[in-house]
């Protein structure tokens, strides 16, 4: 059997110990105490034979033996069946990492199904039988000390994602590009936080209501402070959400800012480059007018009248000197030279 610890509680003193499943619904019911069975990773056959012996609605079973659901509190009857979804936050990766417990409680029992490899559910049991005086509650004092447990165990979840949003928020302004996938996967994990925890306020708060008399008030402030631990984690957990939702942002913006940047330096860099192609330019077309010039004349062929005339030299030389000049101030006037 997959029964981690298996106990009768009367007036919160634990009582038998069963040696098998059958002893303790047997003793539960002769002894008028409630019983408290843990479950770790319960197949089919286990998980039935429990449901046969204490009625419990086979719709919430099927979910127990299915696993991978949504945190939940669903009312069959006189049984409550409710989902939570411990958490432990692995900081190397970054990530969360869920379990599941499910539990079935009635007038005088409790099961707890555990599929993961935490919460220690022995932890639980181990600091109510301290305190008989609680436990002799009822099944609701089990409930609250599990639920107690699980939400104690988000802080360390919380602390973690806060500390990897603080190193984003610096490594947001320091230029990293890779920043953007960080926030992503991150802000995934919280997402995921959001869905294991939201639910919890409203599943309190029912199971506040559902009590009744002036006997139950103790636990019904048990309750209510899970209550209030609850409403702290879904504030906290929803201005992560906002935080990281606004690096996103942000690193939008930064990045855009950062792409101007780079446009404008190569609009400037362009417009350099056109003005020194411009003085290129213009001095190549102020020599190009004398060296046309001179390469005409520097033909030397003998059909060339100008060759003959006594002025020649001087006029080629003026004609390669006046173009010059003039080519020159014209860019000049235009701002090229």
């Amino acid at each position: 059997m997959t029964i981690t610890d298996n106990a009768v509680y009367v007036d919160g003193q634990r009582k038998v110990d069963p040696k098998t499943l059958d002893e303790t619904f047997e003793v539960m019911r002769a002894a008028g105490g409630v019983a408290w069975i843990d479950l770790s990773h319960p197949d089919r056959k286990e998980l039935e034979a429990v449901a046969d012996e204490l009625g419990l609605h086979h719709l919430a079973v099927e979910d127990a033996l299915t696993g991978h659901q949504r945190a939940k509190l669903e009312r069959y009857g006189e049984t409550l069946f409710v989902v939570l979804r411990p958490a432990h936050y692995l900081d190397d990766v970054e990530k969360v990492k869920f379990g599941e417990v499910h539990v079935f409680m009635g007038q005088d029992f409790l099961v707890s199904v555990n599929h993961s490899d935490f919460p220690e559910i022995a932890a639980v049991r181990k600091r109510l039988e301290e305190h008989p005086q609680l436990l002799a509650e009822g099944p609701h004092t089990i409930l609250y000390g599990i639920l107690d447990l699980i939400v104690d165990e988000y802080a360390p979840v919380l602390a973690g994602l806060e500390n990897d949003i603080d190193e984003i928020e610096d490594q947001l302004f320091n230029g990293d590009r890779a920043v953007s996938k960080r926030i992503y996967d991150l802000l995934r994990e919280v997402i995921a936080f959001q869905r294991a925890t939201r639910p919890l306020e409203d599943m309190v708060s029912r199971l506040v209501d559902g009590l009744q008399g002036e006997a139950e008030l103790e636990i019904k402030r048990h309750y209510r402070d899970v209550a209030d631990h609850v409403v702290r984690i879904t504030e906290r957990t929803d201005s992560f959400r906002s935080l990281l939702e606004n690096a996103l942002t942000v690193h939008s913006t930064l990045i855009a800012e950062r792409q101007n940047d780079e446009m404008t330096r190569m609009t400037e860099t362009s417009l350099a480059q056109g003005e020194q192609v411009k003085k290129i330019s213009s001095w190549a077309a102020v020599l190009f007018a004398p060296t046309l010039v001179a390469a005409i004349y520097g033909m030397n062929f003998a059909n060339m009248p100008e060759l003959k005339w006594p002025l020649g030299y001087p006029l080629a030389l003026g004609l390669m000197l006046g173009s010059g000049v003039a080519l020159y101030f014209a860019f000049k006037k235009r701002g090229w030279l």
